[in-house]
């Protein structure tokens, strides 16, 4: 009698715990990642996840009702939501999904920077400003999210003292990117918002 006490004892306040724990981690993650694919303008990819994501929240969420009373459900329920957050954020930056905008500004001569650039075939368009103390030259560049710490690594070389910052693109109608074959899924999801905004 008392080792099924414990058993009943585990499974409730342990197992029970665990598997909404678990359930709300994996769905939750998969929130994530369908929320950024849809800001990244994927289609039907966030549709698809989304039939698995809400049969895994009426799990957890059926657990939970289930067991009312036992307060550790409401922990783990919690600290699923939060961990699932971190584990699709996570993921969602391994994918490096999107485009991204490079705006460089430079008072020294761009033209070895840009023809580095233009031979790893980033495109590169600059124009003259003037900025706080005198004439700067201003580049910028629309690049995968993935290769922004190659370009990065760039301009800190050419120039380390120019400003720089990044913005998020969402989509653009042409535009020139070097060629990577994708490999894996990782590579394969990453190259669905290419095939559809065109070069």
């Amino acid at each position: 009698m008392s080792a099924f006490i414990i058993s009943a004892g585990v499974f409730t306040f342990v197992i029970v715990p665990l598997l909404i724990f678990c359930a709300r981690i994996c769905d939750m993650s998969l929130d994530t990642i369908r929320v950024i694919f849809m800001s990244k303008g994927i289609k039907y990819l966030p549709s698809f996840i989304g039939f698995f994501e809400v049969i895994i929240w009426l799990v957890a969420i059926g657990q939970v009702m289930n067991n009312l009373t036992n307060a550790v459900c409401y922990i783990a329920y919690g600290a699923g939501f939060a961990t699932g957050t971190f584990v699709g954020m996570a993921i969602e930056e391994k994918l490096s999904l999107g485009l991204t905008s490079v705006r460089i500004i430079t008072k020294e001569d761009p033209t070895a920077l840009m023809q580095y650039l233009r031979a790893h075939d980033y495109g590169v368009t600059n124009i003259n400003g003037e900025g706080g103390t005198g004439p700067v030259k201003m580049i910028f560049t629309i690049i995968k999210r993935k290769d922004l710490a190659h370009v990065v690594g760039i301009i800190k070389e050419f120039h380390p003292k120019a400003f720089y910052s990044v913005e998020e693109v969402k989509s653009v109608a042409e535009g020139v990117f070097p060629e990577r074959r994708a490999t894996g899924i990782f590579g394969w999801i990453s190259s669905l918002r290419y095939r559809q905004v065109g070069k």
